[in-house]
Formats: structure tokens, C-alpha cells, sequence
């Protein structure tokens, strides 16, 4: 049985004072230890503090990028010793908007993969198609392309540790949801893709979340699907009790 794995990305926001104020409120709220994998990834600046918060909880801490070199003249960036440091758990990878505004490729998302199994963090990977894509009926041949590509060389252990975050990119941000049934479909889609480059007990190992839009409103109806393993959770991850709420579905 696969837990349920939750994961807030705040993206770019949350000063100080209200990333202080969001992480008492949740620790009060939380109340499914053992029973749901949390996790809140935050801006590199904020992440000291999160582990600090949450101390002697169940709740882990999360990076949003990461580089593929342990050091060197790659300013602005952070590598991957720096955050296991920190004591950070999980690091975002490949998601859309660092693969749309800042040129992520496949190619890069699978050497900052490798480079994570080496560590101590593990990753989330996140895949999915723009609207385009989705009209033009590809959303499979695109998804899987990437799976493909940003798998390559990784073990069957190493898969079987991963969290492939699906997020259809027409679905985040901008209040659409992908409906369960669509949801559902390609996640058991990308669990198929895995289980062809692996084998199926790799594909039943893996975790697989929702990323586009989940809240409070919708996040039982998508976690009822049997291969939606979690979501990670965009604007209602800002918000202490909407965040509680979907850990709760």
C-alpha cells in the first residue's frame, strides 16, 4: 500500500513573519501522523526556518530546485549538499514554470535526478502537458516522452523511492482542474510508462500526485482515484487550514 503524500510548493512567496505564522497554525491543525506523508517545500530562504519549525513533527521540508554540481561559478544557484546541510527531505524537480521561464530540460531534470539518489533527499518530479498539447489529443505522447528521458539510468530503486507529481500545466494556477477521471487517467498512464521502463512492481511502488489545482473543494473526489497517490498543492498550500483541509480528504 502506497501513503497518501502531500506536498505544499509555495512557489515564490511567504515572507518571514507569515511563513512563521502559517507553520504554528498547521502544527496545531495537523492531526494524521502516520497516516499522510506532508511535506511543505519553500524558497531557499525560508527553508532553515521550516526545519526549525517543524522540529519533533511528522511534517518534512522541501526544496524547489536544485543544481546538478556540488559546487562551482553557477550563481544563484544552490546544490544539493547545501540543502542536505539544512536537513532538507524532498526537492521539487523539473516543475513547468522552471522548465518554461527558466529552461529547464529533460536533460537537465534527469542529472539534478541522479545527482538527488546520491543524497539523502529525495526527489519529486513533476511532468505534465500544456493545453495545446491536451487539445491536439498528445497529452500521453508528451508526458511520456519526458518520463522517459528524465528516468534514464535510474534504478528500479531509485523509482521506487520517487514522487512523480502529474500537472497538467493548463490546470495550474488559473482555477481549471483536470476532472478525476482525466487525473486518473494519466497517472495511471505514467504508472504504465514505468512499469514498461522498470517492471510492475516498480510501477506499484512509485508515488504519483496530482499537481494541478487541488483544494479543499476537490481533493477527495481526486484521492478517491486508486492511482492518484497525493498532490502537490499549489495557492491552497499558502493558507494553513485550506492545506490542513486537503491532508484530511
Amino acid at each position: 500500500m502506497r501513503t497518501p503524500f502531500i506536498a505544499g510548493n509555495w512557489k515564490m512567496n511567504m515572507t518571514a513573519a507569515e511563513a512563521e505564522a502559517f507553520c504554528k497554525e498547521l502544527k496545531e491543525l495537523y492531526k494524521k501522523q502516520g497516516e499522510v506523508k506532508t511535506a511543505i517545500c519553500a524558497p531557499f530562504v525560508r527553508l532553515a526556518e521550516l526545519v526549525e519549525y517543524f522540529k519533533g513533527t511528522e511534517i518534512k521540508v522541501g526544496a524547489q530546485n536544485c543544481h546538478f554540481e556540488d559546487s562551482g561559478a553557477f550563481t544563484g544557484e544552490v546544490s544539493v549538499p547545501m540543502l542536505e546541510e539544512l536537513g532538507i527531505d524532498y526537492c521539487i524537480i523539473g516543475h513547468s514554470e522552471r522548465r518554461e521561464y527558466f529552461a529547464e530540460t529533460d536533460e537537465t531534470v534527469n542529472k539534478k535526478l541522479v545527482r538527488l539518489f546520491a543524497s539523502s533527499i529525495l526527489p519529486i518530479l513533476c511532468v505534465g502537458e500544456k493545453l495545446e498539447e491536451r487539445d491536439a489529443g498528445k497529452e500521453k505522447e508528451v508526458v511520456g516522452a519526458q518520463i522517459r528521458k528524465d528516468l534514464e539510468g535510474l534504478t528500479a530503486e531509485n523509482v521506487k523511492a520517487l514522487t512523480i507529481a502529474y500537472e497538467p500545466i493548463w490546470a495550474i494556477g488559473t482555477g481549471r482542474t483536470a476532472s478525476p477521471e482525466q487525473a486518473e487517467e494519466m497517472c495511471g498512464y505514467i504508472r504504465s510508462v514505468v512499469g514498461e521502463m522498470f517492471d510492475a512492481e516498480t510501477a506499484e511502488a512509485v508515488t504519483i500526485q496530482y499537481g494541478g489545482s487541488m483544494k479543499p473543494a476537490n481533493a477527495s473526489d481526486l484521492m478517491a482515484m486508486e492511482d492518484i497517490d497525493g498532490g502537490l498543492i499549489g495557492g491552497a498550500s499558502l493558507k494553513a487550514q485550506d492545506f490542513n483541509q486537503i491532508i484530511e480528504f
